[in-house]
């Protein structure tokens, strides 16, 4: 299943709101600018990858990837 940014931004937002956390504590938390906190929870797609994973992770989500399957090898 592919996720959108615009996905991952509402998550985001989802759950500091269900923790009860303001967009600017957050920010705070996790080292990143208010502004950051608000163009990652609206699905700007230019927002940095390292800041996003920090957000991410100051919010107790985990973020699993999966490589594909190795090719067959033919013999």
């Amino acid at each position: 299943m592919r996720q959108t940014p615009q996905d991952i931004g509402k998550l985001i937002r989802d759950i500091r709101k269900r923790l009860g956390v303001t967009q600017r504590a957050l920010a705070l938390t996790s080292g990143t600018g208010l502004r950051f906190v608000i163009d990652l929870e609206k699905g700007k797609e230019t927002c940095e990858i390292g800041k996003a994973l920090t957000i991410l992770h100051t919010l107790g989500i985990r973020v699993t990837l999966t490589p594909p399957p190795a090719p067959a090898k033919e013999g």
